[in-house]
């Protein structure tokens, strides 16, 4: 008695498998980050991060053209700010004329299609490396959240069409949705980072910003007061959804890999697009694994990014991006 049904027969050749593939992979899922930095003509490798690297704003524009080409029509901007101007208080974040500003102008004049979100978060700012105001040992949330929301005034401003809230603090979502509105930026969106874990995967993003906590007394030591607790998933819904309350466009799950049950989770649970970090410390580890030739590079990051938008993302930022365009092209 032969079985009625031989599923390998949907897996006899390639034709046969990408036509019933459940899960594609296109240049519309990705959302590129870019780092900044002050200077002309700098394209700084990232040590960390081979084949990565922070851009001054006249490579930036070069680099934006190039991405657009290949069909990646989203960023991600993160500035690295000189040691000289930064200071417990985000002064800087809040500089119409700062870093990150000009980043955004720049990036719309050079495309004036590419959707630009904006890193929100006072760690690249802070001379302690917190996502936040410091005093006596603790992160302030309210007061930290207030500098949040005019520093994503001045993003709208500049021209960002999202903001991207990646500090965990409570209540900062209606905060700058209020400040936003209340200054006649109804369309500007934002991708909050809802779940955003306290996680060894962000090393080599902090070397690449220098936003790493300091080591000094009575200075937090990590992020864990107000990242969440690997530990917890049933937090990662009432966190996404409480952003989504306060006027959340987009939510986020930060990292990727080790949390594609919280992704699946909270796609279950929203109606708003979701999206996935697959951080520094991923790629780093492809990165380093593939020279040692334990791997395939190409195979490997193509896997990866298919696991992440089949456990529900919709929206993909990866380091990767570039490369695996190219290979799907």
């Amino acid at each position: 008695m032969f079985p009625l049904r031989r599923n390998r027969r949907l897996r006899t050749n390639e034709a046969i498998r990408s036509m019933v593939r459940e899960t594609l992979i296109s240049p519309n899922d990705f959302l590129v980050p870019l780092f900044v930095v002050e200077g002309k003509n700098v394209k700084d490798e990232i040590p960390s991060m081979p084949n990565y690297f922070r851009y001054s704003l006249d490579v930036l524009e070069k680099e934006v053209k190039d991405l657009w080409h290949l069909g990646l029509k989203s960023v991600l901007l993160f500035a690295k700010v000189p040691d000289s101007l930064k200071d417990n208080k985000g002064t800087e974040a809040i500089n119409p004329d700062g870093l990150m500003q000009r980043a955004v102008k720049i990036v719309k004049n050079a495309c004036p299609d590419m959707l630009v979100m904006t890193d929100v978060a006072l760690d690249p700012y802070s001379v302690y490396g917190h996502d936040g105001i410091v005093e006596n040992g603790i992160i302030l949330n309210d007061a930290s959240s207030e500098v949040l929301a005019k520093m994503a005034l001045t993003h709208a401003q500049a021209g960002a069409d999202f903001v991207a809230p990646s500090d965990m603090n409570d209540g900062r979502i209606i905060q700058m949705r209020e400040v936003l509105e209340n200054h006649g930026f109804i369309n500007t969106g934002i991708m909050s980072y809802s779940a955003k874990y306290a996680s060894a995967f962000y090393g080599p993003f902090r070397d690449a910003l220098d936003s790493a906590p300091v080591d000094m007394i009575n200075i937090p030591k990590d992020k864990k007061t107000y990242q969440m607790d690997y530990a917890n998933r049933i937090e990662a819904i009432r966190e996404t959804k409480m952003d989504i309350d306060e006027g959340a466009d987009i939510v986020m799950v930060k990292p990727g890999l080790c949390y594609l049950d919280i992704v699946r989770d909270i796609k279950n649970a929203v109606d708003v697009p979701v999206a996935v970090y697959q951080v520094s410390g991923e790629y780093a580890m492809v990165k380093a694994a593939a020279e040692k030739g334990w791997l395939d590079h190409d195979a490997v990051i193509l896997e990866q990014v298919t696991a992440i938008k089949r456990a529900g993302a919709d929206i993909i930022a990866s380091y990767f991006a570039k490369d695996i365009v190219k290979l799907i092209s």
